[in-house]
């Protein structure tokens, strides 16, 4: 009888500590949640931004995205960028700091119902924007990744 006791004293003190720890998950679940939506709402994923065109103030593509450098406090530093190839041939990779670029979201138009034009935004940039040439891009020493 003594031991059906502890046991069942055991399962309540259990079930008391699960109890207790629910409110905490809870928040800790919403708190989660609330990031999650914060981070759709306002952050870019970084898979839609490599292969992205950039251009200078004069609409001249002067090359693309190839990576994000990101330092280890998670901010993106650099943009490595692709410059100065032709079809392949003769591109060489440039790091310039993510600063620099300033980004374009063009607005997308289509024909809603009843014939008019609506202007829809996808999220993301649709390319960026450096001041720089592509003589200045070129000339700027070739980006080496680290082993």
């Amino acid at each position: 009888m003594m031991k059906v006791m502890t046991a069942a004293l055991g399962v309540a003190m259990l079930a008391g500590v699960a109890y207790a720890q629910a409110p905490a998950d809870a928040s800790r679940n919403a708190a989660a949640a609330e990031f999650n939506r914060s981070a759709a709402a306002n952050g870019w994923r970084a898979s839609k931004l490599t292969g992205l065109a950039v251009h200078n103030p004069q609409n001249e593509k002067v090359g693309e995205i190839e990576e994000l450098l990101i330092d280890q406090s998670g901010r993106v530093r650099a943009v490595v960028l692709g410059v100065g190839g032709f079809l392949g041939m003769g591109e060489h990779d440039v790091a310039v700091p993510f600063t620099e670029l300033k980004w374009v979201e063009k607005a997308v138009r289509t024909t809603g119902t009843g014939g008019t034009t609506t202007t829809t935004e996808h999220g993301y940039p649709e390319h960026g924007m450096l001041n720089m040439t592509k003589d200045q891009l070129k000339a700027l020493p070739q980006y080496k990744y680290p082993d």
